[in-house]
């Protein structure tokens, strides 16, 4: 049997109540948001797009070749997006069928659980719904919603969502062979690479191939990435690569 549609008008309260307590003074944080610009990654990858990083007010698609680092990626990205003045985090949606993100592991990548609201959508257009919202909201620093599938009409609608409130937002989907066309401003490919540092008692330092597939004003490119877990800091190899043709078809 399906699920039952979501109560919208009373989730839409929640959200508010939810966002109101986490951050205070919306206009003021969304001014400083915009001031700001784009979102830093690692020097290497922000010297080869044309926001000098991950454009704030705008929607970019991960595709997840590697769930987990995949994850991993995503929360680094709404991390930075989501980190304020004085250690005060603002607010990052994350959506979903089932949303089962564990905050405590996020936070290995800079995604404070106290900034963090799970909304759970069982039902595509919910999900959508959610999402367009909350990148509408001025309130909210980031989004991301997890989707197998996404037409470009509904890509479109989230796009100009982001650029009316100024939030960033994350589309996490599964890589396909043909994933579609897309209206984000960027398409990434993440994979998992052999993590460096660690032994039988501890985890190592994430590695990551990331596939840059499709960049708007940009070009594909390709970056071996290391997430540094005790100094929050990504680093790649020195030189970027540019992205055979082969593996562009699927961009």
């Amino acid at each position: 049997m399906d699920s039952l549609p979501m109560d919208r008008p009373a989730l839409m309260a929640a959200l508010r109540a939810r966002i109101g307590r986490l951050e205070r003074g919306g206009a003021a944080s969304a001014l400083a948001r915009a001031e700001a610009g784009a979102v830093p990654l690692a020097d290497s990858i922000d010297a080869t797009l044309p926001d000098g990083g991950l454009a704030r007010a705008g929607l970019h698609e991960i595709l997840a070749a590697e769930t987990g680092a995949a994850t991993g990626f995503a929360s680094l990205i709404l991390g930075r997006a989501s980190a304020g003045p004085q250690g005060h985090s603002k607010p990052i949606l994350w959506i979903g069928p089932d949303p089962d993100a564990w905050p405590s592991g996020l936070s290995r990548y800079g995604l404070s659980p106290a900034a963090l609201v799970m909304v759970r959508a069982p039902r595509p257009a919910d999900a959508l719904w959610a999402m367009e919202e909350a990148l509408r909201c001025p309130a909210v620093a980031g989004a991301l919603l997890t989707l197998s599938d996404i037409d470009l009409t509904a890509a479109r609608r989230l796009q100009l969502a982001a650029e009316a409130g100024g939030a960033l937002g994350l589309l996490l989907r599964p890589d396909t062979e043909e994933p579609g066309p897309s209206a984000a401003l960027t398409r990434w490919r993440v994979n998992a690479l052999p993590s460096l540092g660690g032994n039988q008692h501890t985890l190592g330092d994430p590695r990551w191939s990331l596939d840059l597939l499709r960049c708007r004003s940009g070009q594909p490119r390709s970056w071996t990435a290391t997430w540094r877990t005790t100094l929050d800091r990504l680093d790649t190899e020195a030189d970027t690569t540019p992205m055979p043709a082969t593996r562009r078809r699927r961009a």
